[in-house]
């Protein structure tokens, strides 16, 4: 049967894991939405908007939820005002949201209080930080589960989920990277203007339960790679509380042999990665992508914290230069097999699967707490 799909997207990262579903469900006829806000919409970050525009065959809807420099409690309640508005107008069959960012809290709200069923992507993760409770937050509110890893779901079912409603389909990003990206190195460098032969990727985001210390550590973190004398592509962080001492820092490197960037189309940034010497900072990528990809990684701070346990990655404080300087010494080129913790890449194939399912469709949108025992009401 064809069902009325709604993905939400506030970010380019939550878009790199949405999109491998949604081209996949639109391929096996569903009628396709992405709700298109947050950073995606903001000019500073690289108007990704235009990444989601340019799919086929997908409808959009566009809301401006945020200004440079707004709290999270306000973008909630704009995200939430917005999208409730849109839903009451389209009522999708299905709402699909991903991970721990405030736009998907609000479209897991609104999914609920809507009586929508909402499909939630990697749920059951941790990190240590504010983004893990609202994480936690989306799996009590959601219909559905697709998590990345038997540990995750283990977590998800220990929150009282149905396991019949939690599915282990793997991390949906590493499917762009498990085939060709469809770009040579050549054709990056050329659209990127990236021009140092040997080249690492940094990437440092913000970490809202640590907005008094976050300058410090960036500026600790690139002073650090600044003095290594490696060349690195910097990407920008996201817009969380934060971000302008962040951006204050990556000004102040040299261009000569730092490359900053908004933004980078998803093909693109894939084909970067493989041929990257390392990855450092504090992003996602660095403990599913770059262990997918045999890459070594430098995990900064507790924004990823106990995410990923694998061969290539290695944990430090944005202080400790001592650590910081080894990784680049001695890990920097290196290469290792493929980590398949998070997935083998076939994300896309299983979930539309599981839609196909009528068992899916019959789940009840009244939840319980799964393992209690429950008395018949008087």
């Amino acid at each position: 049967m064809r069902r009325k799909l709604l993905f939400l997207t506030g970010t380019r990262a939550d878009f790199g894991k949405l999109e491998p579903l949604a081209l996949a469900a639109r391929d096996r006829g569903h009628a396709v939405t992405f709700f298109v806000t947050g950073m995606h919409m903001l000019d500073r970050y690289g108007a990704t908007r235009n990444e989601v525009q340019r799919l086929e065959g997908i409808g959009k809807a566009e809301f401006i939820n945020q200004r440079i420099g707004d709290p999270q409690d306000v973008i909630l309640a704009k995200t939430i005002s917005g999208l409730s508005d849109w839903v009451n107008e389209n009522r999708p069959d299905l709402a699909v949201v991903h991970g721990d960012r405030i736009e998907a809290l609000a479209g897991a709200l609104v999914s609920a209080t809507n009586y929508i069923r909402c499909a939630h992507i990697e749920g059951g993760e941790v990190s240590g930080t504010i983004d893990e409770v609202y994480r936690h937050c989306n799996t009590k509110l959601c219909t559905y589960h697709f998590v990345s890893s038997d540990a995750a779901r283990s977590r998800v079912i220990a929150l009282g989920e149905d396991p019949v409603t939690v599915f282990n389909i793997g991390s949906p990003e590493l499917d762009f990277h498990h085939g060709p990206s469809g770009v040579s190195l050549d054709e990056v460098r050329q659209r990127y203007d990236i021009h140092f032969p040997d080249y690492g990727i940094a990437v440092f985001h913000p970490v809202t339960s640590e907005r008094d210390t976050i300058g410090a550590q960036a500026a600790s973190l690139f002073a650090a790679l600044s003095d290594s004398g490696r060349s690195f592509v910097v990407i920008s962080p996201n817009n969380d509380p934060g971000s302008e001492d962040i951006f204050a820092e990556i000004e102040r490197l040299d261009p000569a042999r730092f490359r900053h960037l908004p933004n980078m189309r998803f093909a693109y940034f894939s084909e970067l990665m493989k041929n990257a010497a390392a990855l450092v900072g504090n992003s996602s990528a660095g403990v599913r992508e770059a262990p997918f990809l045999g890459i070594p990684s430098l995990n900064i701070g507790t924004r990823q914290l106990n995410r990923s346990a694998a061969p290539t990655i290695t944990e430090a404080s944005a202080f400790d230069r001592a650590r910081i300087e080894d990784f680049l010494a001695t890990r920097w080129g290196q290469r290792f097999a493929s980590d398949r913790s998070f997935g083998q890449g076939q994300s896309a194939a299983r979930f539309v699967e599981i839609l196909e399912q009528d068992s899916f469709w019959s789940v009840p949108l009244q939840k319980h707490f799964y393992g209690e025992t429950r008395s018949d009401p008087i």
